[in-house]
Order: C-alpha cells, then sequence, then structure tokens
C-alpha cells in the first residue's frame, strides 16, 4: 500500500516542526496550535494525522527506535551473537545522522522517560545478541547485560549532548577498544 505523498508532506512537516520547537522549548510548553503553525498547517490536518502532541512524540519515538533496531540488525548479518565493529559503527553514525532527533529528546527537560525508554531498548538487543560462553561463562547475564546497556547509553547520552565532540568513526573506536578491553566482544 503506497501512502499519498501529501500526507507524507503534512507529517514530515507537522515531524520538523515539532522537533524545532523542542529544540527551543520545554514539551510542556509545545502545543498543537504552535506545531500547527510552524508547520504552515491547520489544527484539523494536524488531527488527521495525530490524536495529539503525546500521541505524535510516541510515533516518533517508535520510528526511531524501529530504524535504529533495523539498522543495528542489518549489520548483523553474521551470526556471532555479539557486537561487530562494523555494528557498532553503523549505530554511531545512525546517531550523528539523526542528531536533532536525540539531541531534542535528551535535552528536554520534560522528556525524562526518554532516555529509560534508549536503555530498555538497548537491554532487549544486547540480551538477545550476547554470548554466554567463552569469557562470559559463569556470569550473571542479567548484570552483564545491564552494565553494557549503561555504558553505551552513557557514552552516547554524553556525545549527544556534548554535540558530538568526537566524530562518529572516533567513537566508534573507542567503543570497540572499551569492549575489546573488558574482553566482551570476544
Amino acid at each position: 500500500m503506497t501512502v499519498d505523498r501529501r500526507v507524507l508532506k503534512s507529517q514530515e512537516a507537522i515531524k520538523k516542526a515539532f522537533f524545532e520547537l523542542m529544540a527551543e522549548k520545554d514539551f510542556k510548553d509545545i502545543t498543537v496550535h504552535l506545531i500547527s503553525e510552524r508547520a504552515n498547517l491547520n489544527r484539523g490536518t494536524f488531527y488527521l494525522h495525530y490524536l495529539d502532541k503525546f500521541d505524535l512524540l510516541d510515533k516518533c519515538v517508535e520510528e526511531q527506535f524501529a530504524e535504529l533496531m533495523r539498522v543495528c540488525a542489518a549489520k548483523e548479518h553474521d551470526q556471532t551473537h555479539y557486537p561487530t565493529f562494523d555494528s557498532i559503527l553503523t549505530t554511531t553514525q545512525y546517531f550523528e545522522e539523526h542528531f536533532m532527533f536525540y539531541s531534542c529528546m535528551l535535552n528536554n527537560k520534560g522528556m525524562p522517560s526518554f532516555r529509560d525508554r534508549m536503555l530498555d531498548l538497548m537491554v532487549k538487543g544486547i540480551h538477545e545478541q550476547i554470548n554466554m560462553s567463552d569469557i562470559n561463562t559463569g556470569m550473571n547475564k542479567d548484570i552483564l547485560v545491564q552494565f553494557m546497556a549503561s555504558a553505551i547509553v552513557g557514552i552516547i547520552e554524553w556525545w549527544i549532548v556534548n554535540h558530538m565532540p568526537v566524530p562518529a568513526q572516533q567513537l566508534a573506536k573507542e567503543l570497540w577498544t572499551l569492549l575489546e578491553r573488558n574482553q566482551i566482544n570476544q
């Protein structure tokens, strides 16, 4: 099923306006009226696509997380069950490409649950991928998964909040070195 280009154009205008406003204001101060005005659409058009600003936010987050999972899964073509340098590089490049979204979500005072959702997503992905044999034999899987997910989300959050002080390639190399140093990627 193809979606009408006008529908896609309206949705993109709404999302763009929403994230521009998120960069300027706390979520609680953003209204459907402000979003519609910024998108140069009427409120009726907004309501054709979204129930309210919370529905818009939820759909944007779900789209981003689904895309992140798709990008990460595409690089896990070999069944190693642990991260590869290519998968880490692809992930850091994804965050770089979608900087505006993640910056708005991590910097906005009205979005404290976003980091928790990102952590939950990372925990799920690592839990499914982690190799519990070899160096990880005998370790508590939940503790290891929490350690890795918290560290990775913390580093990504630091990188985004500080406006990507190093390029995605360097961040990937640093993450890879940390995983190697802790013998997690073996």
